[in-house]
């Protein structure tokens, strides 16, 4: 167990000192500076104001830091989100058969199995970890701007409409994290099953993307209400239900239930190919 956690840090050592690792941190750090920004003009806030004062509510109480964050979060990190951890997990294993530095790990005495279930694992910490930054540095950066107020909750397309105090607001958005993370690691799975064929990294990242964006848009159109079920968007959105007034825990279960067994049969797929590609010519 030593050895594999000394194998674990060293991975995590490798992923983290890449460059590109970083954009994500970088350009969501520059999405909520813009977002508190733009908030700040009267027209935006007037537009948004008028949706809270018709149900009922006052602007001022519920226009805070916590209602910030959750706009920062809903409306960018499905897509800019998936952007960054395709970008990483389809880069993990390709990255180094296309450098050839893969072949010089698999000299020493190590399973193929072993190696890939510690680049997985590691790509899964940097999926949370990127996931935690966004939402902590949104909530920090909402509540120096805009004070620490109710949350109001508006999420159209999952159906999401409600307004809470600042002490279970809060305890809802740092809910919400753990359960993003779940769900956007589908997106990580999918990257890292396509890092492991024999492409390229860039043709990793975009295959994975445009499946994701692919999903996403198939599932907005009216037509398919029906049958939105079988999207992988749509079970990845079950984290906006913790933020219903009475939260549905078996919706929730099965959602997650759903998307592990994506991540498993992926990882599976991932391995089985991987065990058979040859690195000898």
């Amino acid at each position: 167990m030593t050895l594999f956690y000394r194998q674990l840090s060293g991975e995590l050592w490798k992923l983290f000192a890449r460059k590109r690792t970083y954009i994500g941190f970088g350009v969501f750090l520059a999405v909520e500076l813009a977002v508190l920004l733009l908030f700040q003009i009267p027209k935006v806030q007037r537009s948004y104001g008028a949706l809270i004062e018709r149900a009922g509510y006052g602007f001022e109480q519920y226009f805070s830091g916590l209602t910030l964050a959750f706009l920062i979060l809903i409306w960018t990190i499905s897509l800019l989100g998936g952007l960054y951890l395709a970008l990483v997990a389809g880069d993990v294993v390709a990255k180094e058969v296309e450098d050839g530095t893969m072949r010089m790990t698999l000299c020493r005495p190590v399973g193929r199995v072993r190696l890939l279930a510690i680049k997985y694992l590691a790509c899964a910490l940097y999926t949370f970890a990127l996931i935690f930054f966004i939402g902590l540095t949104a909530l920090a950066a909402g509540i120096a701007r805009q004070g620490y107020g109710g949350l109001f909750v508006w999420a159209p397309l999952e159906g999401v409409f409600a307004l809470y105090e600042r002490g279970p607001g809060l305890a809802r958005s740092l809910g919400a994290l753990p359960l993003m993370g779940l769900s956007l690691l589908a997106v990580t799975s999918l990257g890292f099953a396509l890092s492991c064929f024999n492409m390229k990294p860039a043709a990793a990242t975009i295959v994975t993307l445009s499946y994701v964006t692919v999903d996403f848009i198939f599932r907005q159109i009216p037509y398919f209400e029906s049958i939105k079920h079988w999207f992988l968007t749509t079970h990845m959105a079950t984290w906006t239900n913790i933020f219903r007034e009475h939260i549905p825990w078996p919706q929730i279960a099965e959602d997650y239930a759903y998307l592990l067994a994506v991540d498993l049969t992926l990882v599976v797929i991932a391995m089985v190919n991987f065990q058979q590609r040859d690195f000898k010519s």
